[in-house]
């Protein structure tokens, strides 16, 4: 027999419990279980008033914020709706069913205010960090090392010519930004080639085409990840250029080593960590062994031959050329020996003589268009 309809019947009292209705093995629990935030408003006492109307508490929002990136939750505004009508999500953000969603708004206020000048999300990710060591998810030893894409929030069609600089319109917030970077050796100190454009809502930025398609407005975000069971580590932005992503992983190793005690014994990359100067920076100061293809420009295309043509000697510091000629730093015998030193490109020179040179059968394979042959080694060849 069919029953009959259902109408919801208003009840004046209601026996109702959020904690009984989300089950035990919800996924949020299993993270709630593992979440202390109990020193998250010490931390933020100093950005609020001892007087006046009580504001939201800075947990909830942190909650609400763990939430959004968890459930994958991207709009502020998507989630206080979500938090407003699911129960499992209330019962997170320890709110009852008659408590109040704070507005979205809120949050964009606090990330830009309390949350950036306390810098508790680096706080909020260390803690989370340490607990990952404590529980024995982190093995210490062998780092790996990538950076990523992000788009930044600005029109790519509306970006200015640097040449022209940014326009005197601009909002305080944006222009301060932009001037902290300028210095920042992840940002503004990465290169000296100066961005074909400037964004003019988010000049922090850089005009990039690294992902081979077209150029747009763009930063990088760089993780150290720990490979015993893949727990991120560390965290750095950066501008999307070669040099500015190899130091923000010397700046992430030097960070993890300073407050955890963590030194790895091997680093693994691409070959965009490969340069000279960072594989030096990780074996002669560090000590660590790299696991990454070298950067290597020496390959000539031309047909005439290459650096890796010559054999070097390092008891002698000197090349040996495919005509079984020596390549030396210096020409003249000084009475007390020199040292040869790299020039301020980091690099040093190997010259042949010209009287051998010019005898040479090879030296249309060699130097055709020069008086004698140069090779160059980086002061970090050992590396």
């Amino acid at each position: 027999m069919m029953g009959p309809r259902q109408v919801a019947q208003g009840a004046l009292f209601y026996e109702f419990s959020i904690e009984e209705i989300v089950p035990a093995d919800h996924p949020l629990r299993g993270i709630d279980r593992f979440l202390d935030l109990s020193d998250v408003r010490p931390l933020l006492a100093s950005s609020y008033s001892s007087h006046g109307r009580p504001s939201i508490d800075p947990e909830l929002m942190i909650r609400m914020l763990l939430l959004g990136y968890c459930q994958g939750i991207r709009s502020e505004r998507r989630l206080c709706e979500e938090v407003h009508v699911n129960l499992a999500y209330r019962w997170f953000c320890r709110l009852d069913l008659t408590d109040p969603v704070p507005d979205h708004s809120t949050f964009s206020k606090n990330r830009h205010g309390r949350f950036r000048e306390s810098d508790l999300f680096r706080h909020l990710f260390e803690t989370v960090l340490q607990r990952c060591l404590d529980e024995g998810l982190v093995g210490g030893e062998s780092f790996g090392v990538d950076a990523s894409l992000i788009p930044a929030n600005a029109n790519q069609t509306r970006g200015i010519e640097s040449k022209e600089g940014l326009p005197p319109d601009l909002t305080t917030r944006v222009v301060e930004e932009y001037l902290e970077t300028l210095d920042d050796a992840a940002f503004g100190g990465s290169t000296k080639v100066v961005p074909k454009y400037i964004s003019p809502v988010d000049p922090a930025a850089r005009w990039t085409g690294a992902d081979g398609g077209a150029a747009f407005f763009a930063y990088s975000t760089n993780y150290m990840v720990d490979l015993d069971n893949a727990v991120i580590v560390d965290v750095e932005p950066s501008v999307p250029i070669r040099t500015a992503e190899a130091f923000a992983a010397r700046r992430m190793i030097d960070r993890i080593t300073d407050r955890f005690g963590m030194t790895p014994d091997k680093l693994v990359g691409d070959t965009g960590y490969g340069s000279a100067e960072m594989l030096g920076w990780l074996v002669e100061e560090r000590g660590i062994a790299p696991h990454i293809p070298v950067w290597d420009k020496s390959k000539r295309t031309d047909g005439t031959f290459s650096r890796e043509d010559f054999v070097y000697d390092p008891a002698t510091d000197s090349y040996t050329c495919p005509g079984n000629k020596e390549l030396r730093t210096y020409r003249r015998n000084f009475s007390k020996p020199r040292k040869p030193n790299g020039g301020k490109d980091g690099f040093i020179r190997y010259r042949a003589s010209k009287h051998d040179c010019d005898a040479c059968p090879l030296k249309p394979q060699c130097c055709p268009g020069d008086p004698g042959r140069r090779v160059m080694r980086s002061v970090h060849e050992a590396a």
